[in-house]
């Protein structure tokens, strides 16, 4: 049985005559997510981070809601209710298949 370690990755490419592109993965218990309101300039913000990385998600140019804005906001919801249900259905598979696995 492998152990997994809890991680974060961080990747940066930059290619000529392209944008930079940067990737974040968070597989670590420590990863702390929150969202609020700014107060100096009133938009929502979703922050995800790690003791490695920081993720904030605002509205676009940092600027009022838009309908994009909207639109990306729910498929956030979407994504987020999805990778929920998903993880609780793995979560209550793992006891029978902990059992199955130590059997063999």
């Amino acid at each position: 049985m492998s152990e997994h370690r809890p991680y974060t990755y961080v990747t940066l490419s930059l290619r000529p005559d392209s944008e930079p592109h940067v990737g974040v993965s968070f597989h670590t218990p420590r990863l702390k997510v929150s969202a609020g309101l700014l107060v100096s300039t009133p938009r929502p913000y979703l922050e995800f981070s790690s003791q490695e990385a920081n993720v904030h998600i605002s509205t676009t140019g940092a600027g009022p809601v838009t309908d994009a804005d909207l639109n990306i906001a729910r498929e956030i919801f979407n994504a987020a209710a999805r990778y929920l249900a998903d993880c609780e259905c793995l979560h209550a598979e793992q006891p029978a298949k902990d059992a199955t696995d130590t059997a063999a």
